[in-house]
């Protein structure tokens, strides 16, 4: 019975703090989808593949928005001429740099910007590596010919009409992202009240381990990245000696995780899928073990 009410406590608290940041998230997110269409992004390309990659990744600071729903935004720019590894650049990268989701790194790690701006550089240098491998590797359209991208128009909508629609992608949103905040909040406050501390000391007694543990439990718990702060906050005791173990969790999380893998499957092939997931291993654990 004690453990049930510890583990309560910890998901209660987990919840609690990051809904704030969800509805926010949502409702920017919501307000971007509406008044800012994809061209408006197009026109901000380079056309060189190195700027461009630069630029799309920097550009994710002004899309507040979280793993999941960026995967189709991604698919759209796609469709609409940006180039596929700029698109990519931008897809891993804005659910990590945007404000909502480094202030709410900068809460959950108790009003503290050293993991803030470790997350955020991480996230930068490698989404731009993956952009600059990707531009030469991808030689042809990645979407899948039967993908689903659908393409939200709200040019025609009146002002009425525009706000009717923030609301409900702001609902559809946050009930979309709500269900992976409550699961894995749930897996996170179960595995430190049953699953010993010296187990994932255990596990992680290294650098190198910790590291490996912590990406292994970013990719499983798929937490929204405007809400996994706070449950990566909660392992920091039993990683205190290793905190880049931390901010592996913070960034591989935000860019392959259960949920937007299976995400991608329904907008790219399969060869781009195993290519990003497999770039974004390796960058994200070197450059961590580098920090």
């Amino acid at each position: 019975m004690d453990r049930l009410l510890q583990l309560n406590t910890i998901f209660i608290s987990i919840v609690i703090e990051a809904i704030p940041f969800i509805i926010i998230g949502a409702f920017v997110s919501a307000l971007i989808e509406v008044f800012v269409s994809e061209n408006t992004i197009i026109r901000m390309m380079p056309k060189n593949r190195f700027l461009s990659v630069i630029t799309a990744s920097l550009i994710g600071v002004l899309f507040p928005g979280c793993e999941c729903g960026i995967v189709p935004i991604a698919a759209r720019l796609i469709k609409k001429g940006v180039a596929p590894y700029a698109a990519i650049s931008f897809m891993l990268a804005a659910p990590i740099i945007n404000p909502i989701v480094l202030f709410a790194t900068y809460v959950a790690f108790g009003d503290s910007w050293t993991m803030v701006w470790q997350r955020a550089g991480l996230a930068l240098v490698v989404s731009i590596l993956v952009g600059f491998v990707l531009s030469f590797v991808i030689k042809e359209n990645p979407l899948k010919e039967n993908g689903d991208v659908h393409v939200h128009d709200h040019s025609n909508q009146n002002t009425k009409q525009k706000l009717i629609s923030v609301v409900t992608h702001t609902i559809d949103e946050f009930l979309s992202v709500g269900k992976f905040l409550v699961m894995g909040g749930l897996i996170a406050s179960a595995m430190q009240v049953y699953v010993p501390t010296k187990i994932l000391l255990t596990l992680g007694h290294t650098k190198v381990t910790a590291t490996l543990v912590m990406m292994a439990l970013a990719f499983i718990l798929s937490i929204c990245s405007e809400a996994d702060a706070f449950v990566a906050s909660s392992f920091r005791n039993s990683f205190a000696n290793y905190q880049s173990s931390i901010v592996a969790f913070l960034v591989f999380g935000a860019m392959v995780d259960i949920k937007n893998v299976l995400m991608m499957t329904g907008y790219f092939n399969k060869r781009l899928i195993v290519i990003l997931v497999s770039l974004i291993t390796v960058f994200v654990f070197i450059g961590s073990l580098l920090f």
